[in-house]
């Protein structure tokens, strides 16, 4: 009985144990009280300063728009994309053995070590007029610098881990015996993705589309460099928004505001994902 009340004892938290435990929540929720949330509200208190008819105005100018809609279609070609990418290099590093395995995997999370900067610089030279390619696009009339497919391309690139990252754990814990399985039993390849490992990885497939989008809508670095900041044309919203704090204080905000609930609303979707499905995610 006294060994019981030992392990009782131990197991239940003692006095000091709740301080601390309650010291460091509270110490977490003031760090990001004053580093996230307070600098958010500031954001929408703002863009609101000078009235809700300023407000509307501002978000309705022919640029802002521009920039909303280029935003919206540079994350739908880009997120897709990674999506693709993701399932094939999860499935390969986690069914297969093949020479330069440890390559792919350093290559992949390599957009997370390297500068957005340095991202856009590497895809203009390659792909600027002075390029690797440059010669070759401008002779069959292809822009890719300064235009769409260079927006695109510089997302994709800083957004490649996402999904991927997000895959490969699940799938490497949850092995290869169903699809195996399903191999004896005569179905072929296409039948084992889609019946078999697709639905075991949906939701942490979706986790990491969710992160994805909210990183390829945010994306300034990368895109500032090759966008050739084009008003109306080639400006993304977070672009949009760095001239317009030059020029026009609380119009910024104004858009800034609109980054503010696409981002809050992708993440706000990945938690709720998280809170039905995290034991699918990991």
């Amino acid at each position: 009985m006294a060994a019981v009340a030992a392990v009782v004892s131990i197991g239940r938290p003692t006095w000091s144990t709740r301080v601390a435990r309650i010291v460091l929540v509270l110490a977490a929720l003031a760090v990001l009280g004053w580093l996230l949330v307070l600098p958010l509200l500031a954001i929408f208190a703002e863009a609101f300063r000078q009235g809700l008819a300023f407000y509307l105005d501002a978000i309705r100018q022919p640029d802002t728009v521009a920039a909303v809609r280029l935003t919206l279609t540079v994350a739908a070609i880009a997120v897709p994309l990674n999506l693709v990418f993701g399932l094939a290099a999860a499935w390969s590093m986690t069914h297969f053995e093949f020479r330069g395995k440890a390559l792919l995997a350093a290559l992949i999370d390599l957009p997370f070590s390297i500068s957005p900067v340095v991202c856009g610089m590497m895809l203009i030279l390659v792909y600027g007029k002075d390029g690797w390619l440059g010669g070759w696009l401008q002779a069959h009339n292809v822009q890719v610098i300064f235009a769409l497919p260079g927006l695109v391309l510089a997302t994709v690139l800083v957004t490649l881990p996402f999904v991927a990252r997000e895959l490969i754990p699940l799938m490497q814990a949850q092995g290869s015996e169903q699809e195996e399985a399903a191999l004896t039993l005569g179905a072929n390849g296409w039948q084992i993705f889609f019946r078999v490992t697709l639905p075991r990885v949906r939701w942490a497939l979706l986790y990491g589309v969710l992160l994805c989008n909210a990183r390829a809508m945010g994306e300034f670095g990368a895109v500032y460099v090759v966008s050739g900041h084009l008003r109306g044309i080639t400006n993304t919203l977070p672009l949009q928004v760095d001239q317009l704090y030059q020029e026009n204080f609380s119009a910024a905000f104004a858009a800034a505001s609109l980054l503010a609930l696409l981002t809050v609303l992708t993440l706000g979707i990945k938690r709720f994902v998280e809170w039905r499905h995290g034991d699918q995610l990991h």
